[in-house]
């Protein structure tokens, strides 16, 4: 727990005045976390294989950093051509670097939806800081997915009996579900209202139990690669939290929902 805490409070102290700063600092910070993520992403695709591994890191850092790029740099208009380059991109490498044909298909898959999984689903937090209000936009989306965990933590602890999806991750409840979502609702409105954001009262409500909602959906989804390839944690580079990938997994379904609301909302 000290080594946690410890762990959390040191990274805060890093994002917060990058956060704060904004412009290409916000940038870097993102673009470091996604080849922290790529990294992690090819050594859980490899397992214990050292030389599959060097093999998948030396095709995903580079391949994701160039797809986040690419989403950030193209025109609006240009922005679905970068997933179809992805695609291209996990294919033909997959194609060339692997002899056998079931393996290189296997790791077709991976490489593209590792492409674009933190790659791409990162570059909304960019374009929140961007924001006249993106300061306090983004704030609110840290605040509501650490609301939720939070939440659901303490109510599953207490009240925890009926088992949310037990065979991707069996520590989680539906009562600490609805702990969180009832944390994150209120907290999160109440944080809205306060900073000045562009949400009514009833759609505060509804925005951030959604947001809840995707956080859930996020952190099970990486539950499952996790699962599925043999790993407890996706990397090591945040003692007591384990990767980067284990602490922005709600993240990635998180800002892109609140940033297509944006977009949508009248």
């Amino acid at each position: 727990m000290g080594a946690r805490l410890l762990a959390g409070v040191v990274g805060l102290a890093i994002v917060l005045p990058i956060l704060w700063t904004g412009g290409w600092l916000v940038t870097a910070l993102v673009a470091f976390v996604v080849l922290v993520a790529m990294d992690e992403w090819s050594t859980m695709m490899a397992g214990p294989q050292a030389e599959r591994r060097n093999r998948h890191r030396a095709f995903m850092i580079p391949a994701g950093l160039a797809v986040f790029l690419g989403i950030l740099l193209v025109p609006p208009e240009l922005r679905l051509t970068i997933p179809a380059v992805a695609v291209i991109l996990g294919l033909c490498f997959a194609m060339f670097a692997e002899k056998d044909v079931v393996q290189a298909g296997s790791d077709a898959v991976r490489y593209v939806v590792g492409l674009l999984y933190a790659p791409m689903l990162m570059a909304p937090l960019v374009w929140l800081r961007g924001r006249d209000d993106g300061m306090a936009m983004v704030l609110y989306l840290l605040a509501v997915t650490w609301l939720g965990d939070t939440g659901a933590y303490f109510a599953g602890r207490f009240f925890g009996r009926t088992k949310l999806f037990e065979r991707v991750s069996p520590k989680k409840t539906i009562e600490g579900g609805l702990g969180g979502l009832l944390l994150s609702a209120l907290g999160g409105t109440l944080i809205a209202r306060q900073a000045g954001l562009p949400f009514g009262f009833a759609e505060a409500i509804l925005l951030s139990a959604l947001l809840d909602v995707a956080g859930v959906v996020g952190d099970l989804a990486e539950s499952l690669l996790k699962r599925a390839w043999g790993v407890k944690d996706s990397g090591w580079i945040m003692p007591g939290h384990g990767g980067i990938l284990d602490r922005i997994d709600s993240l990635l379904f998180t800002a892109p929902l609140l940033w297509a609301w944006l977009l949508i909302r009248p």
